[in-house]
């Protein structure tokens, strides 16, 4: 059950809660001519927030003691993983003015954080923590999740000021030049899977496109004032666009993974990390529309939106305007992988419909779907990734 109209009025104003960007305030506004599902915008944020109040209570757990808070991911290698904290600390941040509960979670975050350092770069997270929440598996950082953990800092910033128990900006701009230290690739400006991805290994020029948040690099590069972070955006911005021309010339699709980004970038042929479907648009790239589109929506720059709607045109022929049509899993071709339908690939594509001024009937179907799409407890992946899409379509995702 929702909030009601009462709720949402009184959590929704700066003046009841001390929030500087309360959900459904869009003080951002997007780029121009960028869609919205049909409806007003009281509906919209109402069915959000109510999706957010299912994940919730499906996802987030205070285990261990310690004044933790995390995310639960039953459906990862470990019960704890740092791309599922990242999700949590973004929605949590973007939720605040609708959760009154939103700072005193998020400080429980921020908390695990910093008990779980990364044991190469302890300013970053370690990646993976076991059923008694100990950092296992050498305990070093993740590439994607320690991006989103830098951004929710940055939100959290923007929200309630650094004055509190936690200073969020100098923990973001930490964290943010960590990330640039440990995990991006000085020789090619692209990031790494991980710190752990170290020279001379045979993953130092290994990326995963799920990781190329182009708002991101944004906003860590206003944050820390870097322009090193606009070289970052650019070269993956480029790497995409080639990608694109080189590989999925009819699709726009991205492999989950790409090798030799050092001289002649490619989707590998067969297993590199995790699966024979590595060089396919698989379990990681299916989030490429979603992340692509995110800076689509909101910096109408040209690349991202030239990216984002080549995706969109393919989808729709390939489905014919069918939601249901949405695979899990394509070759780069657009050849089906595999049948079956989930959250976590046909979500991402109602974020690059957003970027196309003709695709509201498309777009509509979407949201339509993923009302229908109920939080499975079984799957913070998919959960996570709609909810932040549909924080996105509504225009609610902004850019700290």
């Amino acid at each position: 059950m929702g909030y009601s109209l009462w709720e949402f009025e009184v959590y929704g104003t700066p003046s009841s809660t001390g929030v500087a960007v309360p959900f459904g305030s869009r003080q951002q506004p997007y780029a121009a001519g960028i869609l919205r599902p049909s409806g007003s915008t009281a509906t919209l944020d109402a069915q959000v927030v109510d999706h957010y109040r299912r994940w919730k209570s499906a996802f987030v757990r205070q285990n261990c003691g310690n004044g933790w808070y995390q995310v639960i991911s039953p459906d990862a290698d470990h019960p704890y993983v740092a791309e599922a904290q990242g999700y949590g600390m973004v929605v949590v941040a973007t939720m605040a003015g609708a959760d009154p509960d939103a700072r005193r979670i998020f400080d429980g975050f921020v908390k695990w954080k910093i008990d779980h350092p990364s044991s190469i770069n302890p300013d970053l997270l370690a990646a993976e923590q076991d059923v008694n929440c100990r950092s296992v598996n050498g305990g070093d950082g993740a590439t994607d999740g320690d991006l989103d953990v830098a951004y929710g800092l940055l939100l959290a910033d923007r929200q309630w000021g650094s004055s509190g128990t936690y200073d969020y900006r100098q923990l973001a701009i930490r964290h943010i030049n960590a990330i640039k230290a440990s995990e991006v690739n000085p020789s090619t400006n692209l990031l790494k899977l991980g710190d752990w991805a170290s020279a001379g290994s045979q993953y130092y020029y290994l990326s995963r496109s799920s990781d190329w948040m182009a708002d991101h690099f944004r906003a860590f590069r206003k944050a820390t004032g870097d322009p090193a972070w606009d070289t970052i955006r650019t070269a993956h911005q480029n790497l995409v666009a080639r990608l694109q021309r080189d590989y999925a010339p009819n699709t726009g699709l991205l492999p989950d993974f790409v090798e030799n980004t050092n001289s002649s970038p490619r989707p590998p042929a067969g297993q590199v990390l995790e699966s024979v479907n590595d060089g396919k648009y698989y379990w990681n790239a299916c989030r490429v529309p979603w992340r692509i589109g995110a800076d689509a929506v909101t910096s109408g720059d040209p690349a991202s939106l030239a990216a984002a709607r080549k995706l969109n045109t393919w989808v729709r022929a390939k489905t014919g305007d069918n939601p249901n049509g949405i695979a899990m899993g394509y070759h780069l071709d657009g050849t089906q992988l595999s049948g079956g339908s989930a959250a976590a690939f046909f979500a991402p594509f109602a974020v690059v419909a957003a970027t196309d001024p003709g695709s509201q009937a498309w777009l509509d179907a979407l949201w339509g779907k993923m009302l229908q799409t109920p939080i499975d407890s079984s799957s913070y992946f998919s959960a996570s990734i709609q909810l932040q899409v549909m924080i996105t379509v509504t225009g609610n995702h902004w850019v700290p």
